[in-house]
């Protein structure tokens, strides 16, 4: 990729953040291939201790991505759960794909989720895992079947990352049920279970974004 095609890119990126999660959240965008895992501080090594570099050059990206989320030169190491630390008075979410890292960071309290994903086919064979039977129908009704249902995958993704620092539990993708409202570009998570504190018909709701053969999925509140 050229430099101009690298710029270009990057304001595309923050040209979708910006419409995900608005103009004042702080996002932190890093391109995966400038990152340097030597630059993590001594508390976050541990995290990618015996990984391949390829896993190193990626986890250095978001850490530095979170660092310009947050405005914050600081560490985030990584809990005995594989989550972020956030510093204190902070919550963000972390996520990459494809050549990119982004980040990004508000109060603690906040429910916050990012991910990015590749504007691809999600594979057939794990439909039947992400999917709900109504995610299923609304998904076959699309254009583009297989990238509706990454888009499906994505959103339960950064859903799942926005509620796990409260609710601290591991669960399947039939947890959340999804709506996706294309026209204003929103969607709402609703949870089919009780998941405490989270109740069953609880609503997360976020935003996404799709360009640059990527999509973004958020959550900001």
């Amino acid at each position: 990729m050229s430099a101009a095609d690298t710029i270009s890119r990057r304001q595309s990126l923050g040209r979708m953040a910006t419409g995900v999660f608005g103009a004042s959240a702080g996002v932190g965008i890093v391109q995966i291939a400038d990152a340097d895992p030597g630059a993590l501080f001594d508390i976050e090594k541990p995290a990618i201790a015996g990984a391949i570099p390829a896993r190193r050059r990626e986890f250095a990206a978001g850490r530095q991505a979170a660092r310009l989320a947050l405005g914050q030169d600081t560490a985030i190491p990584m809990a005995a759960n594989r989550a972020p630390v956030w510093p204190g008075g902070t919550t963000g979410s972390v996520t990459h794909a494809g050549e990119w890292a982004l980040a990004v960071a508000g109060a603690a309290g906040s429910m916050i989720g990012i991910d990015l994903e590749l504007d691809e086919d999600l594979p057939g064979d794990i439909w039947s895992t992400v999917l709900t039977d109504e995610e299923r129908a609304w998904v076959t009704a699309q254009e583009t079947p297989g990238r509706a249902a990454r888009l499906i995958f994505s959103i339960k993704e950064c859903a799942y990352k926005a509620q796990f620092p409260r609710s601290g539990q591991i669960f399947g993708f039939d947890t959340l049920g999804i709506t996706v409202f294309p026209g204003d570009r929103t969607f709402k998570a609703v949870f089919q279970g009780a998941v405490a504190p989270f109740r069953a018909g609880d609503t997360i709701a976020g935003r996404f974004s799709i360009g640059s053969r990527l999509i973004l999925t958020g959550v900001f509140q």
